[in-house]
């Protein structure tokens, strides 16, 4: 087990993390601990939860966050070493719900309701998210997640401003409420020299907050501009003549929208909703494609009517390769292929409401009681089957684009046996699954002995880095520190604290 140590006649940090404590001299080893406060009370909680749901521009801050990208670009390849030895007994801790028996034959993988967004800004004032997942603890008040998404790296490790949990986030929307932070908790070699071996922290948040005990009184844009307090809006399609009326009146322009719609994509069979449609070729053409299903395959047999000489002549006309049949009769023949298209979508004419919410603050209870949480277990063995929970976003770093981190993604396979390091990261002993994720999946749990039908697991690890092992400029892998006794240290610490309500 890798320890770092505070260097003879070093300074020690003066940051709350270390309310921990250090016993001994500056040679002693640290502790396996630290914490920070976050909102440090119930009025300073609700302060952060209105900066996230003030709306501005038609949104609110939630749906502005960008993926949080620490890295710059993806690591070189990792270099790769001995297996991890446990340092104690292996150890589990049951998930919320765990004892629920549910039968269940589906072979879809179902998401677990745990899962979410963890927002905050960073040192730089932007607005970042990165992923995360509700964890069991006594008060069921903890999330869990990658250090660096709660850290400041290079800012003495302090905590991220405004930092909020939000499971089943989608699109500005808080479903279950939204989770302020009130004490982080990670590893001291993490807190004070940013030891990527130790990239995971727990965070206790208070009960959940929603809009909703209040009153919503509609208002005009100008007065929506105006107001200070939590917004809202709301849009719904109208007709054209609505619209077309509407953006005639100076005082409602900014009420009305279009959406100009999209035109027909060409796009594969296999693309979700892709719609075929038959085009008509030549018969040498028709003769030459294949049969089955795709772009330029054959559509069906070939459909032959009875027409008139003109229009046989007409058609002919055109360079086809037409014969009559005996008898006087004049006969087509028509032959088609399969064009398949992403359905064209029509234009729609919009109109936004606007409210002010006075009395907006409902408090909907404790995280775990509204979504469940995980288990968590240290001291596994490696090469387990894992599945990982994410939010990828970001670009490969050759630009390709394969996620939009609207919703969450899944990577499914084995950890390895082997320990994995990257000097450039301050990793040496992380562990490594085969997953295409992208930045944006930071901090997503890996979930040993998952159950489809319970959504419930165990978390052995969070994704904290992202790699390029085959040297294509392109994610191939994510790590995640080794959780061991000292991981369960840090856990249990965190786990016993209760956050409190907002009321």
């Amino acid at each position: 087990m890798k320890r770092i140590l505070l260097p003879a006649g070093g300074a020690v940090l003066a940051t709350g993390l270390l309310a921990a404590g250090l016993a001994g001299s500056a040679t002693a080893a640290a502790p396996d601990w630290a914490y920070d406060t976050m909102a440090k009370d119930a009025p300073a909680a609700i302060e952060v939860a209105q900066f996230w749901l003030a709306a501005n521009e038609h949104t609110n801050n939630l749906a502005k966050a960008t993926p949080y990208t620490w890295e710059n670009k993806a690591t070189s390849k990792l270099k790769v070493s001995g297996g991890y030895s446990p340092d104690t007994k292996a150890t589990t801790v049951a998930p919320i719900g765990e004892e629920k028996k549910v039968a269940s034959k589906t072979k879809n993988i179902n998401l677990p309701k745990t899962i979410g967004k963890v927002f905050f800004v960073d040192s730089e004032g932007d607005l970042k998210w990165c992923s995360a997942t509700s964890i069991q603890g006594k008060y069921k008040n903890l999330v869990a997640t990658a250090g660096h998404c709660v850290y400041d790296e290079g800012k003495n490790a302090s905590v991220m401003d405004n930092w909020v949990f939000v499971p089943g986030y989608y699109q500005g929307k808080t479903p279950y409420g939204i989770y302020v932070g009130k004490t982080a908790y990670t590893h001291y070699d993490y807190a004070v020299y940013e030891d990527n071996d130790r990239d995971y922290a727990f965070v206790t948040v208070y009960n959940g907050i929603q809009i909703g005990g209040g009153q919503a009184k509609q208002v005009s844009k100008s007065d929506w501009d105006k107001y200070q307090g939590v917004k809202d809006f709301k849009t719904v399609e109208v007709s054209k003549e609505e619209y077309e009326k509407g953006k005639l009146d100076p005082a409602k322009t900014d009420y009305y929208d279009i959406d100009p719609g999209t035109a027909a994509e060409k796009v594969g069979p296999d693309y979700p909703g892709a719609v075929v449609e038959k085009v008509e070729v030549t018969e040498d053409a028709y003769k030459a494609a294949k049969v089955g299903k795709g772009n330029g395959y054959k559509f069906g047999e070939p459909i032959t009517e009875m027409v008139t000489k003109a229009e046989w002549q007409a058609y002919n006309g055109k360079g086809k390769k037409w014969k009559d049949a005996s008898g006087g009769n004049y006969l087509i023949t028509h032959y088609y292929v399969q064009a398949w298209y992403k359905p064209a979508k029509d234009t729609k004419y919009l109109r936004t409401d606007f409210f002010i919410v006075e009395g907006f603050l409902k408090d909907v209870g404790r995280l775990g009681d509204n979504v469940g949480g995980q288990g968590i277990a240290w001291n596994q063995k490696t090469g387990s089957k894992v599945f990982v929970f994410g939010y990828p976003a970001d670009a490969h770093p050759d630009g390709h684009k394969a996620y939009t981190g609207v919703t969450p993604k899944w990577c499914y396979g084995a950890t390895s046996g082997k320990t994995y390091a990257s000097a450039a990261y301050k990793a040496e002993e992380h562990i490594a699954l085969k997953c295409a994720m992208t930045p944006g999946a930071n901090g997503a749990p890996w979930l040993i002995k998952y159950s489809n039908a319970k959504r419930l697991g165990y978390v052995n690890g969070v994704t904290s880095l992202f790699h390029d092992q085959d040297g294509n400029n392109r994610y191939d892998y994510s790590s995640s520190p080794y959780f061991d006794g000292e991981t369960g240290a840090v856990y249990a610490q965190a786990e016993k604290n209760w956050s409190g309500s907002l009321k």
